[in-house]
């Protein structure tokens, strides 16, 4: 599929099962997080996972639970984490997730399965972790960490925390508040976070049904380049798997295919949660963690689809400065949106599959008369117009489309012939009528420079499924 990055579940010891919630197959109950979840392997099999996706030229992206370790009761017993002693925790007091200082300083979960909270005020707390993390990362050849719950620690302790695990660390900061989610990005805290801003916006924005409201997501795609450190790091996704799946929300494939086209041809890192290709449906945990093996893994439409996106960018990003142009919405109406990044135009509609009679169109492109682009989403030509116009017709139906100057993409393996027809399928024409990423980079290259990573796309697995 071109995934030049893979993100992987929490790798450290889980508190045993069964709970009342079942067994923690999902890794994020945290024992000690100074040892291996036994469960889903060896440190010989994360070594030899980590050595080959190098030899491929891709990255390792692991999981880590820093916030709080898991217990069946308010009571635990403490001398199985790794921090053995009540006076590194928080006292126990039941979360208001409405007041900041309560989802920092209280415990999450609830009295079935608690999540006791490390005290990480506590120098003995932050400089143990400091020196964990830092040998963590060594040990097994790790390029970058995402961060669970990053937003219920201050943002001060994730600076030194990163400085010492010496990747790039990709926290989660859960919910649409922009301002909140901001001051996670900076040069004392964290390098970048996951964007659920624009994750809601693109929600308001596309799903069918929903309320198509385009301008909502033009106004989080402002307001973020005027809060956000670099958006370009920013980890742009649909699905993951605290979330619904899109298609368990959102019935016409065509919403998932615009939404997707935006988050990987505008800034920032695309990730894409497993199963997402074979269009999984769960509504909620645990359902959107369904095993993937009973797909079969079916290379359908979407499978298709995301192949071709990464194919777009990793094209993009071996052949110019695509990368660091900064995207830019050009125009848009309640049912399209023209977005600019460097020499690529791409166009989303929030219209759906059905034929209608609608087209996008705009003026002022900045490309020549009588330019030919190719659409790569359909392999056909566009001709750019007088005033440097642009026209995509919508009677066949709303289909992203992605375009680039017809001479750019000369002589590359882009919109072959036997891709044409492969590409049939992923328009609503069908219903009416790899480059590798870098080689391993050490972690000062990794830290400094993740607008290198930020040209793969991150593939987000659970270790158990």
């Amino acid at each position: 599929m071109g995934f030049t990055a893979i993100w992987i579940s929490p790798v450290n010891q889980n508190i045993p099962g069964p709970t009342a919630y079942g067994d923690p197959y999902h890794g994020y109950w945290i024992a000690d997080i100074s040892q291996l979840n036994d469960r889903f392997g060896t440190a010989d099999d994360l070594r030899q996972l980590s050595n080959e996706l190098h030899q491929r030229g891709m990255y390792l992206m692991v999981d880590v639970v820093v916030n709080n370790v898991a217990s069946t009761t308010i009571q635990p017993d403490y001398s199985q984490y790794l921090f053995k002693d009540p006076s590194y925790y928080h006292p126990y007091c039941q979360v208001d997730y409405n007041n900041r200082t309560s989802a920092q300083l209280c415990w999450l979960g609830d009295t079935k399965v608690a999540l006791p909270d490390l005290d990480t005020e506590n120098q003995v707390v932050i400089s143990t972790y400091n020196q964990w993390v830092s040998q963590f990362v060594q040990d097994f050849g790790i390029d970058g960490l995402r961060i669970d719950a990053a937003k219920h620690v201050r943002a001060e302790f994730w600076g030194p925390f990163c400085k010492a695990a010496g990747v790039f660390c990709l926290g989660e900061v859960f919910g649409d508040d922009i301002d909140l989610a901001a001051s996670y990005q900076g040069p004392t805290t964290l390098d970048a976070i996951l964007n659920f801003p624009q994750y809601s916006a693109l929600k308001d924005a596309f799903t069918i049904p929903g309320p198509g409201n385009m301008s909502s997501l033009v106004n989080q795609f402002n307001t973020a380049r005027s809060k956000f450190t670099d958006v370009g790091i920013l980890g742009n996704f649909l699905e993951n798997h605290d979330l619904p799946r899109w298609t368990s929300f959102s019935v016409d494939i065509q919403s998932m295919f615009n939404a997707m086209a935006f988050n990987f041809m505008s800034d920032g890192i695309p990730v894409l949660y497993y199963g997402q290709e074979q269009r999984l449906k769960g509504a909620g945990d645990p359902v959107n963690r369904e095993p993937l093996w009973p797909s079969q893994y079916d290379q359908g439409d979407a499978y298709k689809f995301m192949a071709m996106l990464n194919q777009v960018r990793n094209y993009l990003n071996q052949t110019g400065d695509w990368l660091h142009q900064p995207a830019q919405i050009l125009s848009h109406t309640d049912e399209a949106l023209f977005l600019a990044k460097g020499y690529v135009i791409t166009v989303v509609t929030n219209i759906g599959s059905p034929p209608k009679n609608a087209s996008a169109s705009m003026i002022g492109s900045g490309f020549s008369p009588n330019q030919v682009m190719i659409d790569i989403v359909t392999c056909q030509q566009v001709v750019v117009g007088s005033q440097g116009s642009i026209y995509i017709d919508y009677r066949k139906g709303g289909h992203a489309s992605i375009l680039i100057p017809e001479y750019y993409i000369r002589g590359s393996d882009m919109c072959t012939a036997a891709q044409r027809a492969s590409y049939q399928g992923m328009t609503p024409q069908k219903s009416v009528s790899s480059g590798a990423a870098p080689a391993h980079f050490n972690p000062v290259q990794l830290a400094s420079s993740m607008a290198l990573l930020a040209s793969a796309a991150i593939w987000l697995t659970m270790a158990a499924v």
